[in-house]
């Protein structure tokens, strides 16, 4: 395996520990605000913001979780063992690689959607999602918050009572399902070096 491959399945591996990690606390998160919810609803007026918050915290931590979960060190992800528990390490690879594929092609038409969702909710009714979120990044750096504000139109917001923006949420989805791509990467890489007996 060349060294590059070697060094980007670390690297991934590493960073998706760390972002799994520290999306395991979300949970503690959502029970805070589960709890305030029927605090508030049992003593005081109802929070508004309580369930659709529980929501989005819910979303940040599945997705986030996502490629921790899919490490193959961790093996937290479920299969059909009906067959798959009895093969030799070679031919769980070989049905690894194939499956990983399929599952590269699903997460990349979930970033093609995210994307366009995230860039309805900034105000962007056009098709050229990718030029015009570069375009985004391009005005911070060159111009800063105040530039990247000149871009963005109308905000997307819930229709429910509360009324927040929708746009955080939809990036923390994008970023979690392109994290899970480069997992699903790093993952076919690890399945054709134990088809080609190489260690990495």
């Amino acid at each position: 395996m060349p060294e590059f491959l070697k060094l980007y399945v670390r690297a991934i591996d590493g960073f998706n520990y760390y972002v799994g990690r520290i999306a395991m606390y979300g949970i503690f998160v959502l029970m805070g605000i589960l709890l305030w919810s029927s605090i508030s609803k049992t003593f005081f007026n109802p929070s508004l913001w309580t369930l659709e918050m529980a929501q989005f915290t819910m979303v940040a931590y599945y997705i986030l979780g996502g490629p921790y979960s899919m490490r193959g060190g961790e093996d937290g992800h479920v299969r059909m063992d009906l067959f798959y528990g009895g093969w030799t390490p070679k031919q769980k690879a070989w049905m690894d690689a194939f499956t990983v594929i399929c599952l590269m092609f699903f997460l990349g038409v979930l970033i093609y959607g995210g994307i366009g969702s995230l860039t309805y909710s900034l105000g962007h009714w056009g098709l050229d999602y990718f030029a015009y979120l570069w375009s985004l990044i391009v005005a911070f750096f060159t111009g800063g918050p105040a530039a990247v504000g000149e871009l963005i139109g109308t905000l997307e917001r819930s229709s429910t009572a509360w009324r927040p923006v929708m746009w955080p949420i939809k990036l923390i989805m994008s970023f979690g399902f392109f994290l899970m791509l480069l997992q699903a990467l790093n993952e076919f890489i690890k399945d054709i070096a134990t088809i080609r007996e190489v260690e990495i």
